[in-house]
């Protein structure tokens, strides 16, 4: 009498025959891949909906620490979560709103700014401009050569003024319910932790579900809330740097350093590119319009190689393929905001898969190094 394998293994089977097991694990992926790709469909359908859901979540992560801090001081969580998410949002338009100015005038001063960089590199880009020359002629002559009753349809476009409208649209829109959801979040304190424990039955699974819970917000707020001060820093010391190397428009350089400073490595580039353009435009000695870039690198050194490792440690540390690869999806996903919000994302998926022995292997992927050597490294 033959019994059922025991210890979850595989049935034996016969030569030449498929065992039912393998039909159920191909069709188990076979679901699995269906599912990731109407998931990713419905991102990037209902995006409009997602994004300031998303928002909301890592903000009220950000500040969940100063929530849970000012209630040990006996301030409620309602009147302290009204107060930190009025008062970020209240930074947030003040810094907008002085950067509308020299941001326009940036837009409208394009033209010359562009005229002047391209003279710093003519010796550059004359190549290049020789072939765009030629490939200019061939397209002049192709149409020259077209019959003349072909007529060229052309499809209107709608106008700046109601893409600006729409876009305005869209952005109050999804600023209001980011603020209105986080404060929903922040201001219930621990509910919706109590609400995930009630739909588990037995009392090792509520404390095993609670702690995970718990373990995940600590971690991941940690590491936002460290991060969005770090990045702070760096945009005040880049931004006070280049006021001091006479950079014009250093408020926003310093903001736009804090801000793609989310994106590791691309970030830092992106920064770097766009001061030494400036630096190229504004100062006539090459020697001199060297220096705001240069300084620009040396803070990015200080804070990626320094600075973060020492208060972050080693156990948030991410995988820089997986970085590059997060980036580039959530950049096509959501665009900006999904490229600024796509470490933050890695981050938290990184910290919940290590509370799973089953995601081990993408927490392991996901992370600088292996999760040993990080175990055996940290203090007991």
């Amino acid at each position: 009498m033959t019994g059922a394998p025991s210890g979850g293994q595989r049935p034996r089977e016969q030569d030449g025959e498929q065992h039912p097991y393998d039909e159920y694990r191909g069709n188990r992926y076979l679901l699995i891949g269906i599912f990731l790709i109407l998931f990713v469909l419905g991102l990037y359908f209902a995006r409009d909906f997602f994004m300031p859901v998303m928002l909301a979540f890592l903000l009220a992560m950000t500040l969940t620490p100063i929530v849970r801090f000012l209630g040990k001081r006996g301030i409620p969580a309602a009147v302290s979560a009204t107060l930190l998410v009025l008062a970020s949002w209240s930074v947030i338009g003040i810094i907008v709103y002085s950067m509308s100015g020299p941001v326009i005038d940036m837009i409208n001063d394009a033209p010359r700014i562009g005229n002047e960089l391209r003279e710093r590199v003519s010796q550059i880009r004359r190549p290049l401009e020789q072939v765009m020359d030629a490939s200019e002629e061939i397209q002049q002559a192709a149409d020259t050569a077209r019959e003349p009753d072909v007529q060229r349809v052309v499809i209107a476009q709608p106008g700046i003024i109601s893409r600006a409208a729409g876009n305005l649209l869209s952005v109050a829109t999804t600023v209001g319910v980011t603020l209105v959801l986080s404060l929903f979040l922040l201001a219930s304190g621990t509910l919706l932790y109590e609400k995930i424990i009630q739909s588990f039955g037995r009392l090792s699974d509520k404390k095993r579900a609670l702690r995970i819970v718990f373990d995940v917000e600590r971690e991941v707020s940690r590491y936002l809330l460290t991060i969005a001060l770090i990045n702070t820093g760096l945009g005040v010391a880049v931004g006070a740097g280049l006021w001091g190397l006479g950079v014009p428009n250093a408020l926003v350089w310093g903001v736009a350093a804090a801000l793609l400073n989310f994106l590791p490595y691309v970030g830092a580039v992106v920064t770097f590119s766009l001061v030494a353009a400036i630096s190229l435009v504004t100062f006539d000695n090459l020697y001199y319009a060297i220096l705001p870039p240069l300084y620009v690198v040396l803070c990015n050194i200080i804070e990626g190689q320094f600075l973060t490792p020492v208060v972050l440690g080693r156990r948030l540390e991410l995988n820089a393929v997986a970085i590059f690869i997060a980036v580039a999806f959530w950049s096509w996903l959501w665009g900006l905001v999904g490229a600024l919000l796509a470490v933050p994302l890695l981050v938290v998926i990184k910290v919940f898969c290590d509370h799973f022995e089953g995601l081990r292997h993408v927490a392991n992927f996901l992370a600088a190094q292996s999760q040993v050597d990080i175990a055996e490294d940290e203090p007991h």
